[in-house]
This record gives C-alpha cells, structure tokens and sequence, in this order.
C-alpha cells in the first residue's frame, strides 16, 4: 500500500480529548481507510461501491441472516438497479456467490467467498499489522474504554443516517 509517510500528530486545540481533536482525528483516519479502500479497489478492478458491498456482506449481522440484495440495496442506498449491476461484477470478480434460500427459492443469499477472503487478507496484512502495532501500545482495559468508544460512536452514527433518509 501506497502513502507511507508518517501522519502527522500535531492537534488543533489545547484540549487533546476535546471535541474538535476527535474530529480531526477521526476525519484522518476516515481518509486513510478511503485511500486504502480505494487502493483496493484499484487493484481488483473493482468499483468504490462494490468494495463497500464486499465490506457489509463481509461484516453482515449473523443475527440478520445472511445478507441479501434487498438489504444491501438499503445498506448501500442504491437502487435496484444499482445493486444488481454491483452484485454481477462482484461475481463475475469471484469475490462473492448468490445462494438461493432453501426455504425459498426466490430468496437470494450473498456469501463472500473463500478465495476472495484470502486476496483481501493478502492486501490487507499491513493494514492488521498497523492495527495490532498500534493495539500492542494500550492496556487490555485502555482497549475496552477504545471499543466501547467505537462502537457507540459506531450506533449513534446509524442512528444519524436513520434521521436523515
């Protein structure tokens, strides 16, 4: 991966947990992750969108079920149009399969294959390095108080789309 420099640390501000710090922090690394993204999907021939498909068929709530093109059209906000014409070239890519339900078979299931899983975890080693370098840093319980942050801020941010469509 590309853009190796090292980021800058310096903050805006006095306060390093205030407000306008975490919003500059979590816009860099919000560029970093599209950068990477975009890296990607560079290199598999692969549209933005379709990496952000290959993400929530990836990341799909088991408790959901497996992910549908239903639920992806209204995950991504595409059209249904849209979302078939991703769902072929992520197929045609080999990166997922449709699987008809068993119960009915007018129900599609998508399902991230095996070999996509390996050429996404090729590329993205670094980045697990990254993360795990940066993780090794903290304490077990500076980790919980990380991911019990993130994942709030994860629901609050679903909640704001929900207000907004």
């Amino acid at each position: 991966m590309a853009g190796t420099e090292t980021p800058s640390s310096s903050l805006p501000g006095s306060d390093p947990v205030g407000m306008q710090a975490f919003a500059v922090l979590l816009r860099r690394m919000n560029a970093e992750f599209n950068r990477i993204s975009h890296e990607f999907a560079q290199a598999q021939g692969l549209h933005l969108t379709d990496v952000q498909a290959l993400i929530a068929i990836l990341d799909a709530d088991t408790a959901d079920g497996p992910m549908t093109p239903g639920r992806l059209r209204d995950q991504l906000d595409l059209t249904s149009g849209a979302v078939t014409a991703c769902i072929d070239r992520l197929e045609k890519a080999g990166h997922i399969r449709r699987v008809r339900a068993l119960g009915d078979r007018r129900v599609v299931h998508l399902h991230y294959e095996e070999a996509a899983r390996a050429v996404a975890g090729e590329f993205f080693r670094p980045l697990a390095r990254g993360t795990e370098a940066a993780r090794s840093r903290f304490t077990r319980e500076e980790l919980t108080t990380v991911t019990r942050f993130l994942a709030e801020l994860n629901r609050e941010l679903v909640l704001l789309g929900r207000r907004t469509s």
